[in-house]
């Protein structure tokens, strides 16, 4: 049976100021007044039955969850007692379901994606699903390169495989690269950008976590083991502190031979950067707030509450977050992570975080 795992545990620090510890960016509401995680849940209600649509995430947003998509059941949100990456937040919600359903397939979906084009979404799922199964491995759903991004990890594609959406065995896959060797990979008709969605049986996930992480694996069958018994959270707690956490990109994925792409036909982004959010927001008022520039070029501003003026400024981004204004250049944009996690060991500036 089919499974939809959205994983909402992040923090998005990537959009702070108006990513914050207590509402992340997948509670944000920047499209169609709807927060990001409302919308995921939405792009896969036409696909999948709602009582099998599950959410991993943290106690932190447990309530969160449950009043912005009351339509996801409440024992539908897995929690985490610490975050310790997607290869083990992807590893605890396969165990909970390989316990319900011995041929459980996940479609495994950040929580935090920009997506449109609904048929050519669902079909590409479909057909991501119809691999997973014949061929028992972990597929992944490419976009061709559009512009070079540092921000974004890379497919190589390799042979072919049947499917009536372009289909291929991966040949490697690539972490994020330095902007000249992004360059060089847009003009490369073999790569695509890695959209971090993936269609996997749960048996076959943990099988290659067996492989590539052995010690995660015994954690998990650990909790398997406890799985619905009155000692379940206490030995997922208990493990939790012996995992070491990775991301199943760099944990699983950059060792597999198991991994296959389909190469998709919708607009995808990931709004990891206010870069990103100015592609879609930036020339709309109603969407990004008030502001007047003059003798300005290359800014992308937002301000839902105060009017935000620029006066012969250039390659600047201002974030008005409330209590927190924003003003970085431009090319700093994937570095904002960096800045966040110094200023968290400020205790001065934990209230703003």
């Amino acid at each position: 049976m089919l499974y939809a795992l959205i994983l909402a545990g992040g923090k998005g620090i990537r959009l702070y100021p108006l990513s914050r510890e207590k509402t992340p960016k997948q509670f944000l509401n920047i499209f169609n007044n709807k927060s990001f995680l409302k919308n995921t849940v939405e792009r896969v209600i036409p696909i999948i039955d709602k009582e099998n649509i599950y959410i991993v995430t943290n106690e932190t947003y447990r309530e969160k969850i449950s009043k912005e998509v009351p339509e996801v059941l409440v024992n539908n949100v897995f929690i985490e007692p610490e975050n310790k990456e997607t290869a083990t937040c992807i590893g605890l919600s396969a165990v909970k379901l390989l316990k319900k359903d011995n041929d459980a397939v996940l479609i495994i979906l950040p929580s935090d994606h920009h997506i449109e084009g609904q048929k050519e979404f669902k079909d590409t799922i479909m057909q991501c699903v119809d691999i997973a199964e014949k061929k028992r491995g972990i597929v992944t759903i490419g976009i061709k390169p559009v512009r070079p991004e540092t921000g974004y990890g890379y497919i190589k594609m390799g042979d072919r495989i049947p499917g009536a959406i372009p289909s291929y065995k991966v040949n490697r896959f690539l972490e994020k690269p330095n902007i000249e060797v992004a360059k060089d990979l847009i003009l490369n008709e073999d790569y695509l950008w890695n959209s971090g969605i993936f269609v996997t049986r749960a048996d076959v996930y943990l099988r290659e976590m067996e492989k590539y992480l052995p010690q995660m694996y015994k954690n998990m069958m650990s909790i398997y083991s406890d799985i619905d018994t009155e000692k379940e959270w206490e030995t997922v707690v208990s493990n939790y502190k012996l995992i070491e956490g990775i991301s199943i990109d760099f944990g699983i994925l950059q060792k597999t031979r198991k991994a296959y792409v389909v190469k998709c036909d919708f607009l995808w982004d990931d709004i990891g950067s206010f870069t990103a959010l100015s592609r879609y927001i930036g020339e709309n008022r109603n969407d990004s707030g008030t502001y007047y520039l003059e003798d300005s070029e290359d800014c992308f501003i937002y301000s839902k509450d105060k009017l935000i003026i620029g006066f012969g400024i250039k390659d600047l981004i201002i974030i008005n977050g409330g209590d927190v204004i924003l003003i970085m250049d431009k090319n700093k944009d994937q570095e904002l992570k960096h800045l966040v996690n110094k200023i968290s060991t400020d205790e001065s500036m934990k209230e703003f975080l």
